[in-house]
């Protein structure tokens, strides 16, 4: 494996002597044609397929949603408590089936249960998922209370329920950063060069994703007057998605290519796009219920168009093996000069 055409002490592609006319330079050797033995990929692609996709989205969204009803429920908002709980709910049901029909078998998800591996990624995302489903799911469940009758058992549960779904929902805001994030992690621990080489970006970014949708959905069901907390939380989601996503495109030189073209590159930018309409229609529409509804929409599919833009960039990336062999040359490069 290796780039046909070079040539030691001389770059690919460089260009020697002078000839033809007006003075131009004459290529002396073809351009680099990276192969490996037998034409096979240096890296195996990744088998995962839109399911993971849409579980890196819906994991973030979530988390987000668990924030906005912390938000909700900490400042006395019942509508945003109660639309972030049960979209929470919602999406982290819809985590976990996208997470299963990966692993084949929820078997699998039990089995991942037996251990606990602080250096894994996925490990610590499995008793992430298994704290923050339940709690996510009791506080989602406490929101029926109003509607039980007030006498018998389900008087009891009328009772119960709110300070038990308080408590709940607080311990999945405090597990929700973690849920966010982890993702993130998972997706740089892989050999996939433009995802290994971003990992102080990927985090972020999946954390400013997590945040805006949350805040997208508070904008979608609220009133006006009562998506405060959704407003701060989608300008500070935006800022960290716009600066994390600016820095994955700028930052890895070759790497960061698979970001800049085809599909994942499309897709980066459509984020960038509605993510800018959904933070300026979320400060501008303070009194428009339908400016405020068209900001949260923008959100949510900015934060779908983020997390498919990464997913196939990486998944690019891990494709032509020049993302894999120039880095890798110009470490060695780097590696050489300093001892030299």
């Amino acid at each position: 494996m290796g780039g046909r055409g070079d040539r030691p002490g001389q770059p690919s592609g460089a260009r020697s002597g002078r000839g033809g006319r007006g003075g131009g330079e004459r290529l002396a050797v073809p351009p680099a044609e990276f192969t490996s033995y037998y034409g096979r990929p240096v890296l195996k692609e990744p088998v995962w397929t839109w399911d993971i996709a849409a579980y890196l989205f819906t994991g973030g969204l979530a988390a987000g949603s668990s924030l906005v009803a912390a938000g909700g429920q900490l400042t006395g908002r019942p509508v945003l408590r109660r639309a972030g709980r049960v979209t929470s709910l919602v999406a982290v049901g819809a985590s976990a089936y996208f997470l299963i029909a990966d692993l084949g078998r929820p078997a699998r998800f039990h089995h991942m249960l037996r251990v606990v591996k602080v250096t894994s990624p996925m490990s610590v995302g499995t008793w992430v998922l298994s704290v923050f489903g339940p709690a996510a799911g009791v506080a989602a469940v406490s929101e029926v209370a109003s509607w039980l009758p007030e006498r018998g058992v389900w008087g009891v549960g009328r009772r119960v329920l709110p300070p038990v779904g308080q408590v709940a929902g607080l311990v999945a805001a405090v597990s929700a950063p973690a849920l966010a994030t982890y993702t993130g992690v998972l997706l740089a621990d892989t050999a996939v060069p433009s995802w290994h080489e971003a990992y102080p970006e990927l985090p972020v970014i999946f954390a400013g994703s997590a945040l805006a949708s949350g805040a997208g959905v508070g904008l979608v069901a609220a009133s006006p007057g009562e998506a405060g907390p959704a407003r701060r939380l989608a300008v500070a989601g935006a800022a960290l998605e716009l600066w994390g996503a600016h820095r994955v495109e700028t930052r890895l030189g070759l790497l960061s290519e698979p970001y800049a073209v085809g599909r994942a590159g499309r897709l980066l930018r459509a984020g960038r796009v509605l993510t800018a309409v959904g933070v300026v229609g979320a400060l501008l529409g303070r009194r428009s219920r339908v400016v405020s509804v068209v900001s949260g929409a923008a959100l949510l599919a900015a934060s779908v168009c983020t997390r498919f833009g990464i997913f196939h960039g990486g998944v690019a990336s891990a494709r032509d093996p020049r993302y894999t062999v120039v880095p890798q040359r110009e470490r060695l490069a780097r590696r050489a000069a300093g001892e030299g």
